[in-house]
């Protein structure tokens, strides 16, 4: 299916959304949840999967949206169409702090694999697949497990991640050592695979786990500051430990002082 050429615009800074804007007929598929704000004129229709394969069969369409379950999505993504006869426009917003990235597949060799959570929406034609991890290392401690999103097409699509967004590029051979939960996504010719911290010291007191990410060379790779799960884990602790008072010479009595107890 050719994809449909869609005009956007990235606004915000650390709270980010993309506007889309739709020629008569134009279409982008998003995942359910994501939408912000759309112009009338503007129909939606649920599908399975990611409605890429137009002809498929009722078997392989249940098997498309089967896969998104194993990505961690639902079974469904939404696909909004511009019915009318003038551009029209509509809004998805990122889910957490962070950056949305706008990625043009036809200059990526027309595949990216990214980390299953971070697709927000693309233009119709742009395929939502599952990408496996051939090595038993990197699919048990790799973060991501087995499985990570793969994007094929030649459209644009726009994922999103925490934090701030390094991108680089890696030349032929060149190996980056990165946390796990930090790899946004790499385009094809990234060789991914993990290793070991190594040290018994840095094992057990180092606080950045047991394994490293690696990506090698040639090709470009996105990277998070602020991965959702670091956030989350944070946050959480936040809310059911005790308040930790940095540089504070009352200690817990000083939330005595605030009203909030000890």
């Amino acid at each position: 299916m050719d994809n449909h050429i869609i005009d956007y615009k990235i606004i915000g800074e650390e709270l980010q959304c993309v506007e889309i804007e739709l020629d008569p007929q134009e279409t982008v598929i998003a995942e359910s949840g994501s939408l912000m704000m759309m112009e009338e004129g503007i129909s939606m229709d649920t599908i399975f999967g990611d409605g890429a394969g137009k002809n498929q069969s009722i078997l392989g369409k249940f098997f498309s949206a089967g896969k998104r379950i194993l990505t961690g999505e639902s079974l469904f993504m939404t696909a909004y169409t511009n019915t009318g006869n003038q551009k029209k426009r509509l809004h998805f917003a990122a889910p957490y702090p962070g950056r949305i990235i706008p990625m043009d597949l036809s200059k990526l060799n027309g595949k990216l694999i990214c980390q299953k959570d971070s697709f927000l929406c693309a233009a119709k034609g742009v395929s939502v697949e599952i990408e496996f991890q051939k090595k038993l290392g990197a699919g048990f401690f790799g973060g991501e497990g087995f499985i990570m999103q793969k994007l094929e097409g030649n459209g644009m699509c726009f994922i999103h991640s925490g934090g701030v967004i390094i991108e680089r590029e890696l030349q032929y051979g060149e190996k980056l050592k990165i946390d796990t939960g930090c790899i946004v996504a790499f385009g094809e010719g990234i060789s991914y695979d993990i290793e070991f911290v190594g040290g018994i010291r840095n094992t057990i007191f180092g606080g950045e786990g047991l394994f490293f990410a690696t990506l090698t060379g040639p090709g470009k790779i996105w990277v998070q500051s602020l991965p959702f799960s670091r956030l989350a884990s944070r946050i959480l602790a936040g809310a059911v430990g005790r308040r930790k008072e940095e540089g504070s010479v009352l200690g817990g009595f000083g939330n005595i002082l605030d009203g909030d107890g000890i």
